[in-house]
């Protein structure tokens, strides 16, 4: 009876787990049911949903890859233009600063005429004023004419007794050289003529002394040799002038040129011809000229002579050695509108390479500053032949 008990106890925990084997098979038999619980299965399931649509991931993958590598090229792209530009803005302000030709030392430059009388005396009229414009010829000032005016009378009266005395004794020889030689010896004859000759020359002396005594009348108008402007005029009437002192002091206007004193590592890309530009200080506008000249020489300090006439040469070098500056002088072609040439203001001067400079265009300006550059920083001769003349 246990053995039965036991066996109806076992058979119910038996009976449990056919059930599921009853719905396996039910599904075994209907195959379409299986299929459609499986993809119910399937979408609930997170990882169902990541691997759903395998084409649409590896596109996003590429995409992504894409981007990556355009980001990365972009970054190669921007470091080397960075470098490029590095290397320009390196080489322009190289050539700029060191090799290009333009100087800040540059003054204006003008003649000044320095008027003296050529005959003394006392200033009787003064026609000028300080900074007045004047011509070439116009009268400064009038010195006291009454002296020279006796004499000019003085000697035109010596003058006329000169001629009287050339008259009768020209009749005498005349007269002596027709008389026969028992009325008149040869000596007598030659002693006439040569009275004659000698009242010939004192009348040629007399036109002299008249002529000079003229000049000197004339003279008393002290004259503008250009035109110019009177400048630091201290003269005033009543001041006596004397002969061959300078008195009164004229900017000849027609003179003024630039000077650029450039350093010289910078002559070799000097040529004469050469356009010029210079900027006065507080005037934005340039002034147009070429290079004219450029000068040959200036002092040394080791050249001074020493006792017995030995060179002084200077024991201590430098290491730091400043480049000698050399002027060039630049002749004006052009002014603009309202810049005023006043002399020893300060220019800077900037030359242009060649004279068609101002035709180029900003690129070709730029593209001859780098290659000019390059040149000089690999240790190339940017010089051009033939540019400066040589001295004959």
């Amino acid at each position: 009876m246990e053995a039965a008990v036991r066996d109806e106890a076992v058979q119910p925990d038996k009976a449990q787990p056919s059930a599921p084997r009853s719905s396996t098979a039910d599904k075994a038999s209907n195959p379409q049911t299986i299929e459609s619980d499986d993809i119910a299965r399937r979408e609930r399931s997170p990882e169902s949903k990541q691997t759903a649509s395998p084409p649409t991931k590896s596109m996003l993958k590429r995409q992504s890859l894409a981007r990556r590598r355009l980001r990365f090229l972009l970054r190669k792209l921007a470091t080397i233009a960075v470098a490029v530009i590095a290397v320009v803005v390196a080489l322009m302000a190289w050539n700029l600063y060191n090799a290009a030709p333009w100087t800040r030392d540059g003054s204006v430059r003008v003649q000044v005429a320095n008027v003296a009388p050529q005959i003394s005396g006392q200033i009787k009229e003064l026609r000028v004023v300080d900074n007045q414009f004047v011509h070439k010829g116009d009268v400064l000032y009038v010195i006291e004419p009454f002296d020279f005016r006796v004499t000019l009378d003085a000697n035109r009266a010596t003058l006329q007794q000169k001629i009287a005395d050339r008259e009768v004794k020209a009749l005498q020889a005349e007269r002596r050289r027709r008389l026969s030689d028992l009325s008149a010896s040869t000596e007598e004859k030659q002693i006439y003529e040569g009275n004659a000759v000698q009242a010939k020359a004192a009348v040629d002396a007399a036109q002299e002394q008249v002529t000079q005594a003229e000049i000197n009348l004339q003279r008393t108008e002290v004259r503008s040799p250009v035109n110019g402007v009177v400048t630091n005029l201290l003269l005033r009437v009543g001041n006596y002038a004397g002969q061959g002192t300078s008195n009164v002091s004229i900017i000849d206007t027609d003179s003024y040129w630039i000077d650029g004193y450039f350093e010289e590592t910078r002559l070799a890309r000097l040529c004469v011809g050469d356009r010029a530009e210079a900027k006065l200080m507080g005037f934005s506008s340039p002034i147009i000229g070429h290079i004219a000249t450029v000068t040959r020489g200036i002092s040394v300090s080791n050249a001074a002579a020493a006792t017995q006439g030995l060179p002084n040469v200077d024991p201590v070098y430098t290491w730091v050695r400043l480049a000698q500056r050399v002027p060039v002088r630049i002749a004006i072609d052009k002014v603009p509108p309202g810049v005023p040439l006043v002399s020893g203001l300060t220019a800077t001067v900037t030359i242009r390479n060649g004279q068609d400079g101002e035709d180029r265009t900003l690129f070709q300006r730029v593209r001859a500053d780098l290659e000019d550059g390059l040149f000089g920083l690999l240790g190339g001769d940017s010089a051009r032949p033939g540019c400066i003349p040589k001295p004959s």
